[in-house]
């Protein structure tokens, strides 16, 4: 009997053609590979105020460094009085400050998207909440001497690789104003640990408030510049566009999101929850890097309830929510929703654009109550 192989589709074992645009078809081969290399925070690990280092976010864009922190220097260069060349122990010399900083994926919510953008297939669990020690990038500065005509600094890591056809490192940038804030991080611990290796050992920067791509890993040179910078990360990719000739406009600060912890037992394949009637106390959390958050509502079925809120934990860290709900036989659909100091509310429905970031549409879980 001759062999199948022929039947079985060519992108499990050759170079498939990918979709050149957003979406409606199944997940491609490259998207299962970018999922199996990038782990979201599994839902039930909202409980805790601080996530473990196992179950925080990763998104990685090209191979994890391996870096030797007796030989690795950070160069503070470019526009600047000094060239600064520094040992990770001249660094951990420095002022030392712990920071419980919440980073979500700017992806987060890609896969919710129709038609989907092909990347990170997140659905909604990209995030996580360290407590982050580093040393304040402002005292960095002050003593190389950033000149006048600085207009950006310049992060770059030690990740290299491909992307559109660009060989390229790693890199992003931030004014010299935005720069100096005092909770800006270079972090070499987080939750009282030295950075694990795909966390970025042995520094990292630490951009709170902001979308995971500003705080980059395996940090190893700062740059001053009199212009603004172009790489590819930052004057191209994590744009908001609404089609592939739009500019668009920068992805910055975190958009407000809510999520709770599924209740009840879970299907193994579908994810697919059931619990038994009666009263059942639902927690999670909210965030948003754009203002505190000020009201939490929970969901039943498009019916919304004011959840009560725990006091806040820090400035740029989540904060713990609960309702009790009811639960009453059949089937329904729980929900939740974040409003911020600002009056920015989570959406209900999904913002589409065609890179699929900043999507912060509502959480749906179906259950059964039984």
């Amino acid at each position: 009997m001759g062999s199948r192989m022929s039947d079985t589709p060519l992108s499990i074992f050759g170079r498939p053609s990918l979709p050149k645009g957003p979406t409606e078809g199944p997940l491609t081969v490259e998207e299962l590979q970018l999922a199996a290399r990038n782990h979201a925070m599994p839902l039930e690990a909202l409980r805790y105020d601080i996530t473990p280092a196992g179950l925080h976010y990763l998104l990685i864009h090209f191979d994890i460094p391996m870096i030797d922190p007796a030989d690795w220097r950070l160069s503070i260069e470019g526009s600047v009085a000094r060239r600064l060349e520094l040992t990770l122990d001249d660094i951990r010399a420095r002022p030392r400050v712990s920071l419980p900083v919440t980073l979500e994926c700017a992806g987060n919510g890609r896969s919710r998207l129709h038609p989907r953008p092909v990347s990170q297939p997140w659905v909604t669990e990209a995030v996580g909440t360290a407590l982050w020690t580093g040393t304040p990038l402002s005292g960095l500065l002050a003593e190389a001497g950033v000149q006048a005509d600085a207009v950006e600094i310049v992060f770059t890591g030690a990740d290299h690789g491909f992307e559109k056809g660009e060989e390229l490192d790693y890199a992003r940038s931030l004014p010299v104003d935005y720069a100096n804030r005092p909770e800006i991080l270079l972090a070499y611990e987080m939750n009282g640990q030295p950075l694990l290796p795909q966390h970025g050992f042995p520094l990292r920067l630490l951009v709170p408030g902001w979308y995971g791509m500003a705080s980059v890993k395996w940090l190893n040179r700062i740059e001053a510049v009199n212009r603004p910078f172009q790489g590819y990360y930052q004057a191209t990719n994590y744009h908001y566009r609404s089609g592939p000739d739009d500019p668009g406009v920068p992805v910055q600060r975190i958009r407000p999101r809510a999520l709770l912890v599924p209740p009840g037992d879970p299907d193994f394949l579908t994810r697919q929850r059931t619990l038994g009637a009666g009263p059942c106390r639902i927690e999670g959390r909210a965030w948003s890097g754009e203002a505190p958050i000020e009201r939490v509502e929970f969901g039943v079925d498009g019916g919304w309830t004011a959840a009560e809120l725990d006091p806040p934990q820090g400035e740029f860290a989540w904060r713990r929510w609960t309702c009790l709900w009811e639960a009453e036989p059949g089937e329904h659909v729980l929900s939740c929703r974040a409003i911020d100091a600002a009056g920015n509310i989570q959406p209900i429905e999904p913002n589409w654009n065609w890179i699929g970031v900043g999507n912060n549409m509502a959480q749906a879980i179906p259950v059964t109550v039984r």
